[in-house]
């Protein structure tokens, strides 16, 4: 089937650009041009028509990519109309009409470009990364997969791995034969290599993820401290209620945001106390689980009496950051038994010393995104490959004298099969519906 979509975003704008891929996409461009087509790859000013012609839809560009020199590997053709919501539904109305033509699935012109082996599954998530992307550093990793970083080291294992494999099952095949005497070496220290190189991407504290997804703080504290005034300062808008009565926070608030050019995903929770409510011990409980799960804590307490349960007290030396509200309430010289370069001292109310703690976050954001530039992982399905190819890997190291070959080779099979499976080079038609789901239409 030939597929259509709009391309750019939704909703009234100057531009709109229609894409039609498929086996009757030239006929989709002589239809309704009403004319040859165009010379490729070059920007050709057309009148767009439907009804065979009688009725004119709007002028504008179009170009012709024929395949397989086109991004999905198939003919190709996009539309530049202008961008109302009419001219759209109307190109749309007139493309239906043609024969063997619908509407594009999410993703479905990126899953053909994989299909056709225009791109591989990694590049396809980086496409996605990179649409969705909303800050700076989001946008770099999504170019440096994108352009081929990950994918050419992952390729490059799986590379040297088969030609291990290659020669054990020669052994295999050819019981009598000798392998050359430094083979078996060859073989041991190629695949311990790269062992030490995949644990070494492995052992990245998942910052690939953590840029992806977000970095994680969780503000949490006794009820009262300030935390959803907090979160609604740092969002720079009323996230959360805000309340003098104990309790108010029941549920985790979370918002997304963009601090210093950092995803953060920041979580207000409910207050930290003995409890016998049943609905607020409940609410305790998934504080402390987020907090557990937290890559930052902010705990919040007031400066004026900072009690903590003994929980709180644990979490203080696991990431975290001891703020103390409230300052504008202490009286004189009143003495904080916190030593003063482990805590900061603000209040919420009166705007005192909330720079001193953004820039504090900001530091812990920049200590753990400084290896940021040598980055492989960026989803958790990689990651649970290159543990299974690990995990291969050292059983096949484990056969020293490699004397069970039948072992030691489906050992190589299964630890290359799962490097294959990151770029999608084997194994990956159930991973596609969840991958390619996350697009926009029109990509």
């Amino acid at each position: 089937m030939t597929i259509y979509a709009l391309s750019t975003g939704p909703g009234i704008s100057g531009l709109a650009v229609i894409r039609v891929s498929g086996k009757n996409t030239a006929d989709v461009v002589k239809t309704l041009t009403r004319n040859k087509l165009p010379v490729p790859r070059t920007a050709t000013l057309a009148k767009f028509n439907k009804n065979g012609g009688k009725e004119l839809i709007d002028e504008g560009v179009i170009i012709w990519f024929p395949g397989p020199n086109s991004y999905t590997g198939e003919d190709l053709a996009e539309f530049h109309v202008h961008g109302s919501r009419a001219v759209i539904k109307a190109m749309h109305s007139a493309i239906s009409k043609i024969k063997n033509c619908r509407l594009a699935e999410p993703g479905e012109f990126t899953k053909r470009a994989f299909q056709n082996g225009k791109i591989n599954l990694l590049k396809a998530e980086s496409i996605a990364d990179l649409i969705s992307s909303e800050t700076e550093i989001q946008r770099k990793q999504a170019l440096k997969i994108m352009n081929g970083k990950s994918s050419n080291v992952f390729l490059l294992w799986r590379e040297k791995l088969l030609k291990i494999l290659s020669h054990i099952e020669a052994k295999i095949d050819f019981p009598d034969e000798d392998l050359p005497k430094n083979i078996i070496n060859e073989i041991q220290s190629t695949s311990n290599k790269i062992l030490l190189e995949i644990k070494k991407a492995l052992n990245d504290q998942k910052v690939g993820e953590r840029i992806r997804e977000g970095y994680k703080i969780a503000i949490i504290g006794p009820p009262n401290s300030g935390k959803s005034s907090l979160l609604n300062y740092l969002s720079k808008r009323d996230v959360a209620i805000v309340s003098e009565i104990a309790g108010t926070t029941r549920d985790v608030v979370e918002t997304h945001l963009n601090l210093d050019g950092y995803p953060v995903i920041l979580s207000d929770t409910a207050g930290i106390r003995a409890s016998k409510n049943e609905i607020e011990k409940k609410g305790i409980k998934i504080a402390l689980n987020r907090a557990e799960d937290a890559d930052l804590k902010l705990i919040i307490a007031s400066a004026k009496k900072p009690n903590f349960t003994n929980v709180l007290k644990k979490l203080l030396y696991k990431d975290a950051i001891l703020v103390l509200n409230k300052s504008d309430l202490l009286k004189g010289k009143q003495k904080i038994k916190f030593n003063k370069n482990k805590y900061v001292l603000i209040s919420i109310k009166k705007n005192i010393n909330l720079n001193k703690l953004i820039s504090k976050i900001k530091n812990k954001l920049k200590s753990k995104f400084t290896n940021s530039e040598n980055i492989l992982i960026t989803r958790e399905r990689h990651r649970q490959n290159l543990i299974n190819c690990v995990k291969h890997l050292e059983s096949f190291q484990g056969k020293k004298s490699i004397k069970d070959f039948d072992k030691a080779a489906e050992d190589l099979r299964l630890a290359t099969r799962h490097l294959g499976m990151i770029v999608g080079k084997v194994g990956v038609e159930e991973l596609l519906g969840s991958i390619f789901n996350d697009f926009c239409i029109g990509k």
